[in-house]
């Protein structure tokens, strides 16, 4: 297969970002998904490479943790101020390495560059707790430390900002991250390690070593699972990898962050904003390509509404511009390889045979790129939510159903295995706070008249169910990547034992 006539930009790119140019080489091809053709070469590591970067890290750590987390944050501070000068190169190198388009390629660089401000912040609150003794003078506190290196493992959706939500805050927390990316994306990782290393070497040089990144298939992530000096692994991926990693972390007693399938889905009840929800909708249902954790696949749309609602999000989707991702006005790149575009005929197919009304869902531009693949978003109407529905495609493929009672939506939004993220669109106060109670969505992430992607860094990210349950980003999310200690105080003369135990020597 020819190289392709991005490889000169993707060079470009690279050097502006500061990428060595002794990193492109090896045997592994990196392919854009804009024409499916070869743009870069990387090598692999593998088990060995793999641990002896998390040897380097692992010796880092001792000079880290004893950095004070303020100024552990000001070299997290830094870094967002290197990521501010470089958005729009490495903005771009994501959008040619991953296939979505440029204003989400930006975003995805903005996400990184938020994160690091939330770090900042925290660093200075790193908060424990004075907690009241029953002994006199005694006094009882809760503090938190550094946990040592801590392993991340990273998909192709999001190649650098979900290590960006994991590093950021392992960083300010005293820790030591490893990164194994996604082998379909490891160019924008080489881009945001040169980067960082670009900016701790100017902050500290003796702190070069504190994040490592390793490129490399299973191999190199089976390292970071098996290695009892990683206490923690952050794993992005499929439930299937999750199914595989879990057993073998919880054998070893090691923290898992794991953040797996989603097959998110959205109620528009009769009180819905027509408009509001359209937009809502299309952008959670078809950005990134269908690709997101966070994409909408599911919706249920009430009865009264159905016959009105539906053809207009049929004609939206019909006006959607489908093509090259760095072209201003496209909405819709291509999916990242053919394996993606074959797992969405075969859903379509099964959802045809289960009485499914199918719009969309073709491949399109395949004269113009015959080694690429884009389609035109499916539009799914179902007569029931039938198992192929119930399974995460990792596709554009919207399934919409009816439903008649509020109980019965919630019902089949909670009948299925994922419970990462959710949304109604609705008027009614009472049905948006039923939607979020308890007896609501099941899912780590509900909201109200907004679609289920796009997630702010503030809040903690993750779900329930098959999606893992690990969080990550805002919040509390820092508390993983750190130790609890409980300590107890006596700054008396006296002995005193708790619950009133008395021990006469």
């Amino acid at each position: 297969m020819p190289i392709s006539p991005l490889a000169g930009e993707v060079r470009h790119l690279l050097e502006t970002l500061g990428v060595n140019g002794g990193d492109l080489r090896g045997d592994r091809v990196v392919r854009s998904p804009i024409d499916g053709r070869e743009i870069a070469r990387v090598g692999d590591a593998g088990r060995a490479e793999a641990a002896e970067a998390i040897g380097r890290a692992a010796a880092a750590f001792p000079a880290w943790r004893a950095v004070p987390a303020p100024r552990r944050g000001e070299l997290v501070r830094r870094f967002g101020e290197t990521l501010r000068v470089h958005k729009e190169s490495l903005g771009r190198l994501v959008t040619i390495e991953n296939g979505k388009i440029l204003q989400e390629g930006l975003g995805e660089v903005q996400e990184m560059i938020d994160i690091c401000d939330f770090a900042v912040g925290l660093s200075r609150q790193l908060y424990g707790l004075t907690i009241a003794s029953e002994r006199p003078g005694h006094r009882m506190m809760e503090t938190w430390h550094p946990l040592g290196v801590c392993g991340i493992v990273t998909a192709f959706n999001f190649p650098v900002a979900v290590w960006a939500w994991n590093a950021a805050l392992a960083l300010v927390c005293g820790n030591t991250p490893v990164w194994k990316p996604s082998e379909k994306t490891p160019l924008t990782a080489l881009a945001t390690q040169a980067l960082f290393r670009r900016t701790v070497e100017a902050f500290d040089p003796a702190l070069a070593e504190i994040a490592q990144l390793v490129l490399g298939d299973a191999a190199a992530s089976a390292a970071l699972v098996d290695d009892p000096r990683v206490p923690l692994l952050s794993a992005t991926g499929s439930t299937r990898m999750g199914r595989a990693v879990a057993p073998k972390l919880a054998a070893r007693f090691a923290r898992a962050i794991l953040e797996l399938g989603g097959n998110n889905a959205a109620i528009v009840a009769p009180s819905a904003d027509p408009e509001l929800a359209l937009r809502g909708i299309t952008f959670a249902a078809v950005g990134t390509a269908g690709q997101r954790c966070t994409t909408l696949r599911r919706l249920f749309v009430h009865d009264d509404i159905y016959a009105a609602f539906v053809p207009r999000l049929a004609a939206v989707y019909g006006k959607l511009r489908i093509g090259d991702p760095r072209e201003p006005g496209t909405l819709v790149g291509p999916l990242i390889d053919g394996a993606a575009y074959e797992g969405m005929r075969k859903a379509l197919d099964q959802a045809a045979r289960d009485g499914g009304t199918i719009a969309g869902g073709q491949r399109v531009l395949s004269n113009e790129w015959p080694d690429a693949f884009y389609v035109q978003p499916a539009l799914v109407e179902m007569p029931a939510q039938t198992e192929i529905v119930t399974r995460e495609t990792f596709a554009p493929i919207l399934y919409v159903m009816r439903y008649r009672a509020l109980d019965d939506a919630i019902r089949l939004h909670n009948a299925v295995p994922q419970g990462l993220s959710s949304s109604i669109f609705t008027g009614d106060m009472r049905e948006a706070e039923t939607f979020v109670s308890a007896e609501g969505s099941d899912c780590g992430i509900a909201n109200v008249n907004i679609g289920p992607s796009g997630a702010e860094i503030g809040g903690a990210f993750g779900g329930e169910k098959e999606t893992g349950g690990g969080r990550e980003s805002g919040s509390d999310a820092w508390k993983a990547y750190m130790r609890r200690a409980t300590n107890t105080i006596n700054y008396s003369k006296a002995l005193p034992l708790a619950q009133g135990i008395r021990f006469e020597v």
